[in-house]
Protein backbone atom coordinates (compact mmCIF):
# COMPACT_ATOMS: atom_id res chain seq x y z
CA UNK A 1 0.00 0.00 0.00
CA UNK A 2 1.04 3.32 -1.26
CA UNK A 3 2.10 5.48 2.00
CA UNK A 4 0.45 8.23 0.97
CA UNK A 5 -3.07 5.68 1.31
CA UNK A 6 -1.70 4.04 4.68
CA UNK A 7 -1.31 7.89 5.98
CA UNK A 8 -4.72 8.47 5.29
CA UNK A 9 -6.31 4.98 6.64
CA UNK A 10 -4.74 5.74 10.19
CA UNK A 11 -5.86 9.16 10.28
CA UNK A 12 -9.32 7.89 9.51
CA UNK A 13 -8.21 5.28 12.39
CA UNK A 14 -7.39 7.76 14.52
CA UNK A 15 -10.72 9.78 14.05
CA UNK A 16 -12.85 7.00 14.54
CA UNK A 17 -11.36 6.10 17.77
CA UNK A 18 -11.16 9.67 19.41
CA UNK A 19 -14.86 9.70 18.02
CA UNK A 20 -15.89 6.86 20.14
CA UNK A 21 -13.52 7.59 22.98
CA UNK A 22 -15.71 10.84 23.86
CA UNK A 23 -18.79 8.82 23.38
CA UNK A 24 -20.30 8.51 26.45
CA UNK A 25 -23.90 6.74 27.76
CA UNK A 26 -27.63 8.55 26.92
CA UNK A 27 -29.58 9.05 29.79
CA UNK A 28 -33.09 7.92 29.27
CA UNK A 29 -35.36 10.84 30.26
CA UNK A 30 -39.09 11.22 29.63
CA UNK A 31 -39.72 15.22 28.64
CA UNK A 32 -42.42 17.58 30.46
CA UNK A 33 -45.40 17.93 28.67
CA UNK A 34 -44.44 21.07 27.62
CA UNK A 35 -41.21 20.56 26.87
CA UNK A 36 -41.80 22.19 23.65
CA UNK A 37 -42.33 25.44 25.28
CA UNK A 38 -40.05 27.98 23.87
CA UNK A 39 -38.59 29.34 26.79
CA UNK A 40 -37.65 25.84 27.58
CA UNK A 41 -35.29 26.37 24.53
CA UNK A 42 -34.02 29.17 26.18
CA UNK A 43 -33.16 27.50 29.56
CA UNK A 44 -32.14 24.23 27.51
CA UNK A 45 -28.97 26.15 26.05
CA UNK A 46 -27.70 28.36 29.55
CA UNK A 47 -27.55 24.78 31.73
CA UNK A 48 -24.33 24.91 33.07
CA UNK A 49 -21.52 22.18 31.96
CA UNK A 50 -21.14 21.44 35.47
CA UNK A 51 -23.19 21.83 38.99
CA UNK A 52 -21.33 21.33 41.81
CA UNK A 53 -18.38 19.12 40.76
CA UNK A 54 -21.03 17.20 38.72
CA UNK A 55 -19.97 17.09 34.65
CA UNK A 56 -23.06 17.14 32.64
CA UNK A 57 -24.33 13.95 30.55
CA UNK A 58 -26.42 13.68 27.22
CA UNK A 59 -29.73 13.43 27.63
CA UNK A 60 -32.46 11.67 24.84
CA UNK A 61 -35.41 13.89 26.08
CA UNK A 62 -36.49 17.88 24.38
CA UNK A 63 -35.74 20.52 27.69
CA UNK A 64 -33.71 18.13 29.72
CA UNK A 65 -30.48 18.58 31.78
CA UNK A 66 -28.29 15.68 33.54
CA UNK A 67 -25.85 15.76 35.86
CA UNK A 68 -23.08 13.19 37.14
CA UNK A 69 -24.75 9.52 36.69
CA UNK A 70 -27.45 11.08 36.83
CA UNK A 71 -26.98 12.73 40.40
CA UNK A 72 -28.87 15.87 39.36
CA UNK A 73 -31.72 15.72 36.67
CA UNK A 74 -33.82 18.65 35.15
CA UNK A 75 -37.03 18.95 33.23
CA UNK A 76 -38.40 22.11 31.58
CA UNK A 77 -41.84 22.39 31.14
CA UNK A 78 -43.55 20.77 33.95
CA UNK A 79 -47.04 22.20 35.17
CA UNK A 80 -46.45 25.25 37.23
CA UNK A 81 -47.54 24.26 40.78
CA UNK A 82 -50.57 26.27 42.60
CA UNK A 83 -49.82 28.10 45.57
CA UNK A 84 -49.47 25.90 48.33
CA UNK A 85 -48.20 24.75 51.78
CA UNK A 86 -45.00 23.37 50.89
CA UNK A 87 -41.50 24.61 52.20
CA UNK A 88 -40.94 27.43 49.27
CA UNK A 89 -36.96 28.39 49.32
CA UNK A 90 -34.89 31.23 47.33
CA UNK A 91 -32.39 29.72 45.76
CA UNK A 92 -30.54 31.61 42.76
CA UNK A 93 -33.03 34.42 42.61
CA UNK A 94 -35.22 32.12 41.81
CA UNK A 95 -38.50 30.52 44.02
CA UNK A 96 -38.77 26.84 44.42
CA UNK A 97 -41.06 24.51 46.17
CA UNK A 98 -39.71 21.94 47.53
CA UNK A 99 -41.69 18.40 47.10
CA UNK A 100 -42.15 15.84 49.51
CA UNK A 101 -38.71 13.34 49.50
CA UNK A 102 -38.78 10.29 47.18
CA UNK A 103 -36.97 7.13 48.02
CA UNK A 104 -33.41 8.29 47.32
CA UNK A 105 -33.90 11.58 45.83
CA UNK A 106 -35.36 15.08 46.79
CA UNK A 107 -37.55 16.92 44.07
CA UNK A 108 -38.07 20.80 43.77
CA UNK A 109 -39.72 22.47 41.14
CA UNK A 110 -39.72 26.44 40.04
CA UNK A 111 -42.55 28.65 41.62
CA UNK A 112 -44.29 31.46 39.71
CA UNK A 113 -42.60 30.41 36.63
CA UNK A 114 -44.39 29.32 33.57
CA UNK A 115 -43.10 27.18 31.98
CA UNK A 116 -42.08 25.85 35.85
CA UNK A 117 -38.67 23.44 35.98
CA UNK A 118 -38.24 20.69 38.18
CA UNK A 119 -35.10 19.35 39.63
CA UNK A 120 -34.47 16.08 40.83
CA UNK A 121 -31.42 15.61 43.02
CA UNK A 122 -30.20 12.55 44.56
CA UNK A 123 -29.91 13.03 48.62
CA UNK A 124 -25.98 11.36 49.98
CA UNK A 125 -23.61 13.03 52.30
CA UNK A 126 -21.64 14.85 49.08
CA UNK A 127 -24.42 16.19 47.55
CA UNK A 128 -24.44 19.88 48.30
CA UNK A 129 -27.95 21.17 47.54
CA UNK A 130 -27.74 24.81 47.93
CA UNK A 131 -24.84 24.58 45.20
CA UNK A 132 -26.38 22.41 42.36
CA UNK A 133 -29.79 24.59 42.85
CA UNK A 134 -27.76 27.98 42.36
CA UNK A 135 -26.07 26.85 39.56
CA UNK A 136 -29.38 25.73 37.84
CA UNK A 137 -31.29 28.99 39.03
CA UNK A 138 -28.50 31.53 36.56
CA UNK A 139 -30.16 29.18 33.64
CA UNK A 140 -33.48 29.66 34.81
CA UNK A 141 -33.36 33.39 35.48
CA UNK A 142 -32.13 33.84 31.87
CA UNK A 143 -34.07 31.76 30.33
CA UNK A 144 -37.48 32.29 31.30
CA UNK A 145 -39.54 35.72 31.91
CA UNK A 146 -39.56 36.89 35.67
CA UNK A 147 -41.65 35.07 38.14
CA UNK A 148 -45.35 36.25 37.97
CA UNK A 149 -45.84 35.08 41.74
CA UNK A 150 -43.23 34.66 44.76
CA UNK A 151 -43.11 32.67 48.05
CA UNK A 152 -44.99 34.29 51.00
CA UNK A 153 -42.96 32.53 53.77
CA UNK A 154 -39.57 31.43 52.96
CA UNK A 155 -37.67 28.98 54.73
CA UNK A 156 -33.73 27.84 55.01
CA UNK A 157 -33.17 25.19 52.34
CA UNK A 158 -33.06 21.71 54.21
CA UNK A 159 -29.74 19.96 54.63
CA UNK A 160 -29.17 16.81 52.83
Amino acid sequence: MPRSRRLAALAGAAAVSALLAGCSTTVHLEPADDANDPACASVSVLLPDNVAGFDRVWTDAQATGAWGDPTVVLRCGVEPPAPSALVCTTLGGVDWLVLEQEEERQRLVTYGRDPAVEVNIRRGEQIDFQSIVDSISKSIQGGLAPATAKCTDRVEFPAS
